[in-house]
């Protein structure tokens, strides 16, 4: 595919940086010059132009500007009608976005996250599109939606990312204290959890980790009031 990508920041550049390997011809905005230098560096099918230089020679184009910077970037371009459009904006409206990148039709919202620049991450994709699909559905988790509404919940949910790294890293940190090895103690914990939540289900999982009286039963339980404060969380932040 030849696609063009409008504004490079953390979420555009780790897209990139997880499709570069599969062949296209990959024009990246000046914008946010840092990054869009990297990649050229980095791969040899990214090159660097001006917003509109990005548009004429590409087919597919991914919409990376913020919401709050979307019509400042996109209204003075000119696009074609048979431009497909993919916005990585979860903060503005595919109506608001069609308006801004007529006369193409029928934008696509796309939702990554970080780890898509190596594979293995869920996307967000509102409506189904079989461009995405193409783009990263072989390495990555293509989750559907027939309405953005349907995505409210799962994007208050991925927000536990956080929480359950911050976990691990101050079960790092006291291990680390006991043992002076940092490094192994985090290479412990993390390949450990990683490891464990390959294994099969969740409710697999904690199943095996219930023996009566363990280590991890007995923790678990220790920590019992902070699952319903997750809970009181994710409510609050579905809205």
């Amino acid at each position: 595919m030849r696609i063009g990508v409008i504004g490079t920041g953390t979420i555009a550049t780790a897209v990139v940086r997880g499709i570069a390997g599969d062949g296209h011809q990959i024009t990246v905005s000046a914008r946010s010059a840092a990054n869009s230098r990297a990649l050229a560096a980095e791969f040899e099918n990214v090159c660097v132009a001006e917003n509109q230089a990005v548009l004429d020679t590409c087919d597919v184009v991914l919409i990376g500007t913020t919401g709050a910077q979307a019509d400042a970037a996109l209204e003075p371009l000119s696009f074609r009608p048979d431009h497909i459009v993919v916005s990585l904006m979860g903060d503005l409206p595919l109506d608001h976005v069609a308006r801004l990148v007529a006369p193409a039709e029928n934008p696509v919202m796309l939702i990554p996250f970080p780890v898509i620049a190596t594979g293995g991450s869920p996307v967000f994709s509102c409506p189904p599109s079989p461009t995405v699909q193409a783009l990263v559905g072989a390495r990555n988790l293509v989750i559907a939606f027939d309405d953005p509404a349907q995505m409210v919940p799962f994007m208050a949910a991925q927000a536990t990312l956080s929480p359950a790294l911050k976990l691990v890293a101050t079960a790092g940190e006291w291990l680390a204290e006991r043992t002076g090895d940092a490094t192994r103690a985090e290479a412990f914990l993390t390949t450990l959890i990683a490891n464990s939540m390959k294994a099969g289900s969740l409710a697999d999982s904690l199943a095996a980790l219930d023996t009566p009286g363990g280590y991890n039963q007995r923790l678990r339980d220790h920590m019992e009031p902070g699952y319903h404060l997750l809970r009181d969380g994710l409510d609050k932040l579905q809205g």
